[in-house]
């Protein structure tokens, strides 16, 4: 634990390179520093739904500016 406190840096650095990393405290296991996903596209306007819900890309021009309000897309994106 105290290497890992003083080492901080380096030890991210480790995880942004791919690495994981397991922290300990007498010996067992208590953390694992790992990467995140670099955050997703603007594609993903569904998001946790994305999986369920898609975009046909056939809206009618009076939906697609109804849909748009709903779902918060600016309007030369909408429709």
């Amino acid at each position: 634990m105290h290497q890992a406190k003083t080492q901080l840096s380096q030890l991210l650095r480790r995880v942004e390179n791919g690495e994981e990393v397991v922290v300990t405290r007498g010996g067992r296991a208590v953390a694992r520093i790992v990467g995140i996903q670099p955050p997703r596209g603007r594609n993903d306007r569904f998001g946790l739904l994305a999986a369920e819900i898609a975009d046909p890309g056939d809206w009618d021009d009076e939906d697609g500016e109804a849909l748009g309000d709903l779902f918060g897309i600016p309007r030369e994106e909408a429709g």
